[in-house]
């Protein structure tokens, strides 16, 4: 069994602060044992610049060449791999690769995306690390077709590119849903991205007919801006706020529909949890988005929410369609979206890299 190094330059796993990218980290971690292996996080040396600011790029480039010393003289001496997960022009790996090099331990890399259109500009010097990073990775594990595209025009030379679907930190499928009960959307209340897709279902909700309901599971500085979108349909919406693992999966049990547009979301594990519970989702057709969905027929962007709504009515009218569904969607989860193929996946591309150092 092999001691791993982890590390995520934008949040730690372990960050008090949810998101999508702190859950992806922690499944990560989780796959990457599970055979066994022992994987310790490296570091929570955090290289993050939301804005291109060159005073902070500089600071923690600072930060970085300090911590860079420390874990060459101090990371474990059976240190037999190093990961990397989310290395990109605003959180670049500025450790691992020099760790790497330094101690001669296989180095590679997780959900990686290359920007060369940031080369450019207030980020270029961190989206240049980035690509750096990227070029001393031996395997990229990519989790989307759309992320692919990047990766493989500035492939370096025999580096290989190893798809790694999303998955769910679970080896089994959880109870189907009867598909019977409310509406559900889940989503963090932020502004921007998460906000927008708040509004495009607030623009789709007075296109359908007959009673409907929906349960709203999320909460954030949003809220406000949510819950005044929201208000004109007054109980046929309900509020529930940031739900933990178990209160999620009973609503799962129960939903009839999944419904989120999904505006630039990287994937999406909502998509995914729903899924496994038989659920069937209605989000706009978008890259990464449709990566995790079972295939249907989603409405395109061009549609906008009066394509949200067609899909919502046509569905929300025929349980059988629904049941129908959610049992291809789970069979797909099943396949591809579940912790074992993903830990088999890793594992079949890197232990080869340790053999070939030891």
């Amino acid at each position: 069994m092999a001691r791993v190094a982890f590390y995520s330059p934008m949040k730690a796993p372990d960050s008090p602060v949810p998101s999508g990218d702190r859950e992806m980290a922690s499944n990560l971690i989780q796959a990457i044992a599970a055979q066994g292996d022992t994987v310790e996080l490296a570091s929570r040396l955090r290289i993050y610049d939301k804005a291109g600011d060159a005073q902070v790029q500089a600071a923690l480039r600072a930060e970085a060449d300090a911590e860079v010393q420390r874990l060459i003289a101090d990371l474990p001496s059976d240190t037999a791999l190093w990961v990397t997960y989310h290395n990109y022009y605003k959180a670049p790996d500025l450790l691992g690769p020099l760790v790497c090099k330094a101690r001669n331990i296989p180095y590679v890399q997780l959900e990686s995306t290359r920007a060369t259109s940031r080369l450019t500009g207030p980020w270029a010097g961190f989206a240049q690390a980035a690509h750096e990073a990227c070029d001393a990775a031996r395997v990229i594990f990519y989790h989307t077709a759309n992320d692919l595209i990047t990766l493989e025009r500035e492939r370096y030379g025999d580096q290989s590119l190893v798809e790694l679907p999303p998955f769910l930190p679970r080896s089994d499928l959880p109870p189907a849903s009867g598909c019977a009960g409310p509406m559900l959307t889940v989503g963090m209340m932020r502004h921007g991205d998460k906000l927008a897709s708040y509004s495009l279902l607030a623009q789709a909700l007075p296109l359908i007919d007959g009673d409907w309901s929906l349960d709203i599971a999320g909460d954030g500085p949003a809220r406000p801006e949510v819950e005044a979108q929201m208000a004109p349909f007054g109980s046929k919406v309900r509020f529930l706020g940031q739900c933990d693992r178990d209160a999620l999966q009973k609503l799962y049990g129960a939903a009839s529909v999944l419904v989120w547009p999904g505006v630039n979301e990287a994937y999406g594990m909502i998509y995914l949890e729903a899924q496994a519970s038989g659920v069937p989702v209605v989000a706009q057709d978008r890259p990464g988005v449709r990566d995790v969905l079972t295939p249907s027929d989603y409405p395109s962007v061009d549609t906008g929410p009066e394509g949200l709504a067609a899909r919502l009515r046509a569905l929300l009218d025929d349980l059988s369609l629904r049941l129908s569904l959610g049992t291809k969607a789970r069979a797909r989860v099943a396949e591809r979206h579940l912790m074992p193929a993903a830990t088999d996946r890793f594992w079949q591309a890197t232990r080869p890299l340790m053999e070939v150092r030891s």
